[in-house]
C-alpha cells in the first residue's frame, strides 16, 4: 500500500485545526477554520475527492480520528461521507480503548506498535493508506520514510505559529513536485514524492 498524506496547510506550514475553531486549540492556537475562506470545491474539493477515489484504508491519529468520528457518521446520505464511514480505518492511539471505537470499521493501532504495525501495511498489497491531518503522526511517518505522497493543499495565508507535520532532525529530504493545480481563491494543490536515492 502506498501511504499518501493529505494536509491543507499555511503559507508557514501550520496544519492546525483548518476546519473549525474548537477542532484544536491546543498551545493556545486560536485560528481554527483558516481554510474556509480558501477553500474551493473543484480544486481543493476535487483533491479531496482523488484521494479518496485510490484509498483503501485511512489512517489516523487519535486527535484527527476523534474530530472525523464526531463529524462524518451523521452525514450519512451524501456519497462522500458514506465512502468515509465504510472504508477501513487506522487510528494510532495509547490512552483509546476499543469500546472508544464508534466509528464503523475503525481498528487501533497501539501507539508503541504504530511504526512496526504502519510498516507491514506498507508491505500489504492493495489502493492507498490516506492519511488527513494527524499532525504528528505524519511527523513520525516522514521521519521513518514510509511517505509515498504529499498532497499538500497550500492557503495563501500566515498563522505566526500551531502544529506542522515537518521533522526538525536536520535531515535533508528531497522531493519531486508531481503535479500543481491553482484554484481561484489563491489556493495551490502540490503533489510531491520522494526522490528515491542513490
Amino acid at each position: 500500500m502506498r501511504i499518501v498524506i493529505s494536509e491543507f496547510m499555511s503559507l508557514d506550514g501550520v496544519v492546525q485545526a483548518p476546519g473549525g475553531p474548537e477542532e484544536d486549540t491546543e498551545g493556545g492556537f486560536a485560528h481554527g477554520g483558516w481554510s474556509h475562506p480558501f477553500f474551493d470545491p473543484e480544486v481543493v474539493g476535487g483533491a479531496f475527492a482523488d484521494a479518496m477515489t485510490t484509498a483503501e484504508a485511512l489512517l489516523f491519529g487519535r486527535r484527527t480520528w476523534q474530530s472525523m468520528a464526531a463529524a462524518w457518521p451523521e452525514r450519512a446520505g451524501d456519497p462522500f461521507a458514506d465512502r468515509m464511514n465504510a472504508i477501513p480505518k487506522y487510528v494510532v492511539s495509547k490512552t483509546l480503548g476499543d469500546d472508544e471505537l464508534t466509528w464503523d470499521n475503525t481498528t487501533r493501532i497501539p501507539g508503541e506498535e504504530a511504526v512496526a504495525r504502519i510498516r507491514e501495511l506498507h508491505k500489504t498489497d492493495g489502493g492507498d493508506l490516506l492519511v488527513m491531518g494527524s499532525p504528528t503522526l505524519v511527523r513520525t511517518l516522514l521521519s521513518e520514510g514510509l511517505v509515498d505522497e504529499l498532497r499538500l493543499m497550500l492557503m495563501p495565508v500566515i498563522l505566526g505559529g500551531g502544529k506542522t507535520i515537518f521533522p526538525d532532525d536536520g535531515a535533508l529530504r528531497t522531493l519531486e513536485l508531481v503535479s500543481t493545480v491553482a484554484s481561484g481563491t489563491g489556493a495551490q494543490v502540490f503533489t510531491y514524492r520522494p526522490v528515491a536515492e542513490g
